[in-house]
């Protein structure tokens, strides 16, 4: 195995643990424990799931920090092309994975509020259950602001990706196709919440695409 295909390869590896952890965290732990505009379900599901919760932590944090790594494995298979814009590429990843890391912190304080007692006790069962739901609302819109950088590394990367000569052009092009729709779903749920969750859907698609084609691109092809 040639070192680049072997940068390839453990690259890709990190990229589906990544994309793994990831899915379990967002869909398996918070999207059957938090529920949107339910203080008294949500502190519930934290209550009876925090061990699953802890989990679902400790995958988001270790894909946060794997992320890095995935980084830096494209920044060194396609870093030839333009240092520039590898460097860049660089730069957003690992601020994506810094907010990313830090908006845990609302989670682990969903947790604490909902599984001590002195919390309710201070604030009340109705206060203390709308704590709890806030924390998980600001957790989700945490994620909203990292999806900023997760989506400005796609321009770089495709933009080395079209370069390289490694990966089909029409792949590169839809990886810029792809940062534009992260930042589109972004703005649209900050700045027009009452149809963001419509749009969303069809703005990741490209976003989604590009990634699965890229990720089973590094694992399968043989880089030389």
């Amino acid at each position: 195995m040639t070192p680049r295909n072997r940068i390839a390869k453990i690259t890709g590896v990190l990229y589906l643990l990544v994309a793994l952890l990831s899915a379990f965290a967002h869909f398996a732990v918070r999207g059957t424990i938090h529920v949107p505009g339910d203080a008294a379900a949500t502190a519930r599901n934290v209550a009876e799931h925090a061990t699953l919760l802890r989990f679902g932590f400790a995958a988001d944090l270790t894909q946060a920090t794997l992320m890095i790594f995935v980084g830096f494995g494209f920044c060194r298979l396609l870093g030839h092309v333009s240092r520039n814009a590898a460097r860049l590429l660089m730069l957003f990843v690992a601020a994506a994975s810094a907010t990313m890391a830090l908006n845990l912190v609302h989670q682990s304080g969903a947790l604490l509020v909902a599984t001590g007692p002195s919390y309710a006790t201070a604030f009340g069962k109705a206060g203390s259950d709308a704590l709890v739901l806030l924390l998980l609302d600001l957790n989700a819109y945490g994620f909203l602001i990292a999806q900023i950088f997760f989506a400005l590394w796609l321009a770089p990367l495709g933009y080395l990706a079209y370069r390289s000569g490694f990966f089909p052009k029409t792949l590169g092009v839809v990886l810029g196709i792809g940062c534009l729709g992260y930042l589109t779903d972004m703005y649209t749920r900050f700045l027009v919440p009452g149809i963001g969750a419509e749009v969303s859907p069809f703005a990741i698609v490209p976003a989604a695409v590009a990634e699965l084609w890229l990720l089973g691109y590094v694992l399968v092809k043989r880089f030389r």
